[in-house]
């Protein structure tokens, strides 16, 4: 019986460091924002400290199923306020490191789920 792979047509974290990560072999070296199910960008913040509502209303224009926040590499939890419309479109919302984020998104897009991640670097 011969075994081939599943082909892949989301996104796929292939690998990351400290300030840098890499899209299907795409190296980036800014805040980015992956949606399991098409593409991903720059996302428009500069840190943790100078997050607003609307870099959620983002997040949550994408409609999937769930959020992934990596805060970089110590665990911050941003206050509710900033992402209740999220909550409010019954989108799910997990915050943890950003090399947490990373494997947790190749699992769940893996899984064919829309999913996606937004990484502070």
């Amino acid at each position: 019986m011969k075994l081939q792979a599943d082909a892949h047509t989301t996104q796929t974290i292939t690998s990351y460091g400290p300030g840098w990560i890499s899209v299907n072999g795409q190296l980036l070296k800014y805040n980015v924002v992956i949606d399991s199910h098409s593409s991903y960008s720059a996302w428009q913040t500069s840190g943790f400290d100078e997050l607003q509502p609307e870099h959620f209303s983002v997040l949550g224009d994408l409609k999937p199923e769930l959020v992934l926040l990596g805060t970089g590499a110590k665990q911050r939890f941003p206050h509710p306020r900033l992402y209740s419309q999220l909550m409010a479109q019954g989108i799910g919302l997990e915050t943890m490191t950003s090399p947490a984020a990373c494997r947790t998104f190749n699992i769940l897009s893996g899984e064919g789920r829309h999913v996606v991640v937004a990484l502070l670097l």
